[in-house]
Order: structure tokens, then sequence, then C-alpha cells
């Protein structure tokens, strides 16, 4: 049985950020990963015909000197740098983001009742915030920031496409810097012609010019002793040893995760009762990517969407060919669609080759897609863990969960291991930040 100072499980953005750190301190370490290849949720997609998609709409916005620094390296320096568009999508309009600072676009009565609720809320900002102190529910929240005509227009139409839940079950523990609150002075210019718009939280990023958003990681494959093709299936933390499906078994002296944590839970010989219970209580959303690729490359001067109409499949779209050119053949343009459900809210009841027809139906209607547009490509992949859901069960469930993990002595990383809406740098960090922390015990 071979022996492993350190095991990394998972090769995303926070088992790679791990495994950074270890060989930085000249630790012997190997990271194993279930899929064929490195990245995660980092991954990306590149088809025969030319086309590139992510898992997702991923993007390096990082102000983190040290990961800017990281993620160039690994390409040499050959990354797009450019300012990310983006807009929305509400009953025929195209509206700046966010809308709440861009109220001008909206028809003049919804404007009146928007800034009149606003200004009747208890809770009006003195000043621009992004964040307020937890309320109750989200719901209660989006009341009390934006008063009940904008909340319920907006952001508690958008909230349960993406969060697969009303807006009533979600804490308001991930809001942070996502959700602007402008002040009354803000909301009312931003209702007037020629005001400049307060920017989004993400202006700048950087992305690579060829091969996808795993062009950032991928480097790391010929520098860290990596085994793809690996699936854990039973762990021993009392005796410290890794089962591999391929029957394949290792003992180790430190164990860091950034697998998901009902995955890794499920998988732990002699873990109690409980602490199986409070893994299935912690609720994650699943999305379905439309990857669309196109005849035509004009196809939207945005390169992000989002969609508030409740009858469109769609929650967002990303277009990765604006991202970087290298994302697409000349003349051509990418769309990837987002459509989420969850095991717990919204299980998924379509065929993938229906999600492909309802969302080029739903493209169409909004006027992205033409009629006699060219799809040169159309598939759908699934992605089982996209985001975190912060519904009333979280808190507890995740004490009781990185209790036990804590006691046996198994680290975790990452968005699936601290299960939270980490963006990339923060996973990466995260990763860091484990190994560092084994490396010191």
């Amino acid at each position: 049985m071979e022996e492993v100072p350190f095991v990394v499980l998972g090769t995303g953005m926070a088992g790679l950020g791990a495994a950074y750190a270890l060989k930085a301190a000249g630790a012997r370490f190997v990271c194993y990963d279930k899929n064929n290849s490195v990245g995660g949720h980092s991954r990306s997609l590149r088809y025969d015909n030319g086309f590139t998609f992510d898992e997702g709409g991923h993007i390096s916005f990082t102000k983190n000197a040290h990961v800017q620094e990281v993620f160039s390296e690994n390409v040499r320096g050959s990354y797009v740098e450019s300012r990310l568009t983006i807009d929305n999508y509400w009953q025929g309009l195209r509206l700046p983001h966010p809308i709440q600072n861009n109220l001008r676009h909206l028809p003049a009565e919804l404007i009146v009742q928007i800034i009149a609720d606003y200004k009747a809320s208890d809770t009006c900002a003195s000043e621009g915030q992004t964040s307020r102190p937890s309320h109750q529910t989200y719901a209660d929240w989006l009341h009390r920031s934006y008063g009940p005509t904008f909340a319920k227009t907006f952001p508690m139409i958008y909230g349960k496409k993406y969060h697969t839940t009303d807006t009533e079950n979600l804490t308001t523990d991930w809001i942070g810097p996502r959700m602007y609150r402008p002040t009354i002075e803000e909301l009312v210019r931003s209702a007037l012609p020629g005001t400049t718009p307060i920017p989004n939280y993400i202006d700048g990023f950087r992305y690579p010019k060829t091969g996808g958003f795993v062009s950032f990681l991928e480097p790391f494959s010929d520098t860290f002793r990596i085994r793809v093709n690996k699936r854990a299936t039973h762990l021993d933390p009392k005796k410290r040893t890794l089962q591999f499906a391929d029957g394949e078994t290792i003992s180790y002296g430190t164990l860091i995760s950034s697998i998901p944590l009902p995955d890794l839970i499920s998988i732990m010989k002699g873990a109690p009762d409980d602490v199986l219970s409070a893994s299935k209580k912690l609720a994650f959303s699943t999305v379905w990517l439309v990857n669309l690729g196109v005849g035509r490359a004009d196809v939207s001067d945005a390169m992000v969407t989002y969609f508030y109409d409740e009858d469109i499949i769609i929650s967002r779209i990303n277009l990765p060919h604006l991202f970087s050119p290298g994302n697409a053949p000349d003349g051509c343009a990418t769309i990837q669609a987002e459509i989420y459900f969850s095991d717990r809210f919204k299980p998924c009841v379509d065929s993938p080759q229906d999600l492909i027809q309802r969302t080029i139906a739903d493209l169409r209607r909004c006027k992205i897609l033409r009629e006699d547009d060219r799809i040169l490509l159309a598939d759908a992949v699934v992605a089982r863990h996209a985001n975190v859901i912060y519904d009333f069960d979280r808190v507890p469930a995740l004490r009781v969960v990185h209790g036990y993990l804590d006691e046996a002595g198994v680290r975790y990383c990452g968005r699936f291991g601290h299960w939270d809406h980490a963006w990339t740098d923060q996973a990466f960090v995260s990763g860091e930040d484990a190994a560092r922390a084994a490396l010191g015990s």
C-alpha cells in the first residue's frame, strides 16, 4: 500500500490551491480527481468544431495580486483584459445592470411606484451600501432594502430561478457585495436621463486568450503529481486509508478535501448517523448548461444577461466569445444558457434535448437569436453541484459536519468544502490556507 504524506481530493481551484502551497513548502503530495482532467468546476469544454465553453461563466476578476500573478504565470501572460458588460432582460426590454441603478429605462408608472416604496421603507439607506444586517429571510431583506414593488418585480423572480426556491426559504448570509443598495438620491437620479450609472461590483477581468478558463490551471498538471479517473469510495479516518473505485488503496498522513461535503461524508467509515443526516440537509443547486454555437458573431453586446421573466426557462446567459475571441471560430458566437434545478426544491423533469429546444425558443422570443440563425453546435451538459443554497438548514447542518471532520483530522476547503459562495480566487486561497494549516499542525 502506497503511503502519501499529503493527499488532496479534487483538482478544482481549491484543490490546486492546496497543492500550490504544499509544493511551495516542499511537501510530498498527490492530488486525486474522479474526472479525466484537472479543473473541477473550472473545467472547459473544447468542441471539435472550434467552440470552447466553461462550466459556467467563469472570469477572473480578483484583486488579489498573488492569485493574479499565479494565473498570469500559468498562461505566460497570454490573457485578455477587458471590462465586463452585463444587461438584463425583462418583458421585452434590455436593461442596464444593476436595474436598481438604472431606473430610467423602466415604464414611468413603475419608476414612480418603486421610488415611493423605497422612500417609505423603514430601512431606507442613508448612504450607498452593498450589505445589510441579517433579516429573518432573504425575502424580508429585499422588501426592506428595495421596497415591495422592486423586490417582487425583479430580485424575487430571479432569486427563485437561480436558487430554485422561494426567497422566503433563504437566509441573507450569502449577499455580501452582490446586491447594491442605492441611497434615495442615487435611486432618484437613476430615473433621470443623462445620469452616469453606478458600476457593478465586477468591472475589469482577465481571461485566457485560448483554451478556456481552465488554461489558468492546466499547467499545474506538469508540476504537481496528479492522478485523474480516481473516484474515492471508502475513507477510514482512523486508519488513514483511502480506497478508490478501481480497487487501489493508499494510506495518508493528512487529507485535504475540496469535494462536496455530502459526497465526502458518504464514504467515511464510522460516520455517525447525526453527521450523515446533517450532510444530507446541505442543499445545493444543479445547473444544466445549454451550449450553443451560432453562425453569427453579433448576437449581443452584453457578455452576461440576466432574465427576470418567470416564463423564460433561462436564468442567465454568458457569451464566451466575448470573454476571448479564441472561444469561437471567426464570425461565430457562443451562447451558454444556465438552467437551475435542485434535488430538494426543483427536480429536473426535462430531457437534455428538451432543454436545448426550450432554450433556443426562448432566445428567439427574446430576439437574441434570429429565426434564420445557423445553430452550428447545440449541446447540454450538467454540473451536479452548481451553487450552495443558503436555506435555514445550512448553518446547523454545517456545524455538525465540520465538527465531525475537525475531530477526524480531515481538512476541507473551497466552495463545497466550506459550503459557501466562494469565488474562484477565494476558493484557491482557501485551498492554500488549508494546506498551510495542515503543514503547521
